[in-house]
C-alpha cells in the first residue's frame, strides 16, 4: 500500500475478474479509423501484461473523445487492435458497455483473457455535462447503471488512469465504493514521481504553463507560487493572452473578443492580482505572433495591430523562455505557446520543447497537446518524466486531493 492506496501487489489476481479502467484516449483519424498517436496505450501495458500474466480475467474500461462534445465520442476498437500487437496477444472488442452483450462476454472469460468495452462514454452518466450538472456523491456513483450492471461480476477493480483521476465520474470513482480497489502500477508510477517532485524540486523551478485549459492553469498557478514551489512561470498560449490583458496590454481586439467569447473574462481580474502579487515570478511574453494571409507576422507588446488574434508566443519571447529553462534545474511544461499545428505558428512551443532537450534540468511533460508536440519534436526520449495526465496533474499540482485518490483509499478498506 501507497499513500493509504493498495497497489497490484496486495492481491492474489490469479482467476479474478478485475474492472481495470485505464486512460488510452487519443486523436483518432475519423477516415482511416485509426489512432494518431499511442503514447498513452503504450503506458497502461506494463499493468495489462503483469496482470494477465498472474492470470487475470480482464475487463478494460476506457473513454475516447472529448467529454463536453458529444459529436468528438468515438469507438474504442481500434485501441483493442493496438492493445494486441503491443500485448503480442488478442484484447477482444465488444460494441457494448454494461448491456446483455458485455455482461454475458464478461461472465465467460477465462483466466488470462482480456476484453476491451466499448467507449463508457456512450454512457450518459459517464459523461462530463452530467457530472457537473448531477455531482453524484462516490456513493450516489455505486447505484448508477454501470457500477450496478459490471461491479456483481467482479472481484477486483483496479484503476490506472492517472490522466483521468481529476473527474468523478462512475468508472473512475464509484466501483471502489462496492469493490476491494487499488491502482495500476503507471498510477503508481505518476502519483509517486509527481509527489515527490513537489516536496522538493530542484532549484531553480520553472514552469511553463500554456494551452487554453484556464480554470486549473489559474488554480495550480496560486497554488505553486504561495507554496514557493515555483522559482518562474513562463507563460504562453491563451493563459498568457489573458495575463496580458489582465495588465491592459495589447493582444489584439480579436484574442479579446475570443477570450469573452469563450467566457474567460472573469479570469482577466484572477490574472491581475496574481500577477499583482508574484510580477517577479511570473513571466510575460515580450512580443506576439499572428497570421496574415497565410503568412506569420510578429509584433512586440504595444504594437501589436489591434484587429488581430494572437496565435502564439513571439521569437524575443521564445529565446527569453529557452534561457531560462536552459538556466532552471527542473522544468514542468503544461500546454504549448500557440497553435503548434500549424507551421506558421508553432515557432514558440517548437523553440520550448528544443530547449526541454537539451536542457540538464529533470522535466516534466504533461497532457494530451503536450505529448503531441513531444511526439511531434521527438523528445521523448530526451523527457525525464512523461505524464499521461493533463488536468490530474495540474488539479494535482494544486493540492486539491482528486476524486480518483479520494475514491482508491475508501476502496482499500474493502475486504
Amino acid at each position: 500500500m501507497r499513500f493509504g492506496i493498495k497497489t497490484i501487489d496486495d492481491f492474489d489476481v490469479k482467476g479474478k475478474t478485475i474492472l481495470l479502467r485505464i486512460d488510452i484516449n487519443q486523436p483518432v483519424d475519423r477516415e482511416k479509423g485509426t489512432l494518431k498517436s499511442i503514447a498513452r496505450i503504450k503506458a497502461c501495458i506494463p499493468t495489462l501484461k503483469e496482470l494477465n500474466e498472474k492470470g487475470a480475467k480482464l475487463v478494460l474500461l476506457a473513454h475516447q473523445g472529448s467529454d463536453i462534445e458529444y459529436k468528438n465520442f468515438y469507438t474504442t476498437q481500434p485501441h483493442a487492435k493496438v492493445l494486441s500487437e503491443l500485448l503480442e496477444k488478442e484484447v477482444e472488442f465488444i460494441p457494448d458497455v454494461c448491456g446483455p452483450a458485455a455482461i454475458e462476454k464478461i461472465k465467460s472469460l477465462k483466466d488470462g483473457d482480456i476484453l476491451l468495452l466499448d467507449n463508457v462514454r456512450f454512457v450518459s452518466e459517464e459523461q462530463t455535462l452530467f457530472e457537473m450538472k448531477l455531482q453524484l456523491s462516490h456513493e450516489e456513483q455505486a447505484q448508477t447503471l454501470l457500477v450496478r450492471k459490471l461491479a456483481p461480476l467482479a472481484d477486483l477493480y483496479i484503476c490506472d488512469a492517472f490522466a483521468a483521476a481529476h473527474r468523478d465520474q462512475p468508472s473512475l470513482c464509484g466501483f471502489e465504493q462496492v469493490l476491494p480497489s487499488g491502482m495500476g502500477r503507471l498510477f503508481e508510477k505518476e502519483y509517486c514521481v509527481i509527489s515527490e517532485l513537489m516536496e522538493s524540486p530542484a532549484r531553480p523551478c520553472t514552469f511553463v504553463l500554456g494551452g487554453a485549459k484556464i480554470s486549473d492553469a489559474f488554480m495550480m498557478m496560486e497554488t505553486v507560487l504561495k507554496a514557493g514551489i515555483a522559482d518562474k512561470i513562463l507563460t504562453g498560449g491563451l493563459v498568457g493572452n489573458i495575463l496580458l490583458a489582465s495588465k491592459g496590454d495589447n493582444i489584439g481586439q480579436g484574442s479579446i473578443d475570443f477570450i469573452m467569447k469563450s467566457n474567460y473574462g472573469e479570469y482577466i481580474e484572477v490574472a491581475k492580482k496574481l500577477y499583482e502579487e508574484y510580477p517577479d515570478n511570473i513571466v510575460l511574453p515580450v512580443d506576439l505572433a499572428y497570421v496574415e494571409g497565410g503568412v506569420r507576422k510578429e509584433a512586440e507588446i504595444g504594437s501589436v495591430p489591434e484587429d488581430i488574434g494572437s496565435t502564439d508566443i513571439g521569437s524575443k519571447t521564445a529565446e527569453m523562455y529557452k534561457e531560462i529553462i536552459l538556466s532552471s534545474a527542473t522544468v514542468f511544461v503544461n500546454g504549448p505557446m500557440g497553435v503548434f499545428e500549424q507551421s506558421e505558428t508553432e515557432l514558440g512551443t517548437k523553440a520550448v520543447w528544443d530547449a526541454l532537450g537539451d536542457t540538464k534540468a529533470y522535466t516534466v511533460v504533461g497532457g494530451g497537446d503536450s505529448i503531441t508536440a513531444t511526439t511531434k519534436y521527438e523528445k521523448t526520449a530526451l523527457i525525464s518524466y512523461i505524464c499521461t495526465g493533463g488536468g490530474a496533474l495540474i488539479r494535482f499540482l494544486t493540492g486539491e486531493e482528486l476524486p480518483v485518490v479520494k475514491a482508491l483509499r475508501h476502496g482499500a478498506e474493502i475486504e
